[in-house]
């Protein structure tokens, strides 16, 4: 019995086996970037109706508006055309199940003091409300100075139950 890497190596020969698409731009198609969350059941090409190529997607737990996802969309927006953002959270998100203490017990009870140490020094990003989480990352953007005032900054729910978008005010 092969391991999962094996799994995936032989699902990759068989994709390559039917790829066309080595020529698409690297500016995404649309002009569009998403901040999403990296939960399994979000697939933002699927429920909003893109392809390979249209998009740039940045992914991390609970698609908070990181130092890093800042970074990333001041590439796709310089460099690569972006003009226009999507941040897009969703219903039953894990991020709403704890807190930065919870998960340091947890870590430090499953990895040792050494683990916890580093975890204190870092905010998790967990939230209490999901419509609030939206509403501070898209402020995180528009008062980035990284990002012009003249980019249109969306934020939604995404409903994992219905497959349903929902903006947010």
């Amino acid at each position: 019995m092969g391991t999962i890497l094996d799994d995936l190596l032989q699902a990759n020969q068989r994709y390559v086996a039917g790829f066309h698409q080595g020529g698409l731009a690297m500016p995404p198609a649309r002009k569009l970037a998403i901040v999403t969350c990296m939960d399994a059941r979000v697939e933002p090409l699927s429920f909003l109706g893109l392809r390979l190529g249209d998009t740039h997607v940045i992914r991390n737990a609970g698609g908070r508006v990181t130092e890093d996802a800042i970074r990333s969309l001041a590439i796709s927006e310089r460099l690569l055309g972006t003009e226009t953002i999507l941040v897009i959270h969703h219903t039953d998100c894990g991020m709403l199940t704890f807190t930065n203490e919870q998960i340091r017990v947890r870590i430090k009870s499953d990895l040792g003091a050494a683990a916890h140490d580093a975890a204190t020094r870092l905010d998790f990003l967990p939230f209490p409300d999901l419509a609030a989480s939206v509403r501070d990352d898209v402020a995180a953007i528009k008062a980035s100075p990284l990002i012009p005032d003249t980019i249109p900054v969306y934020g939604l729910i995404y409903d994992v139950r219905t497959g349903k978008l929902e903006t947010v005010v």
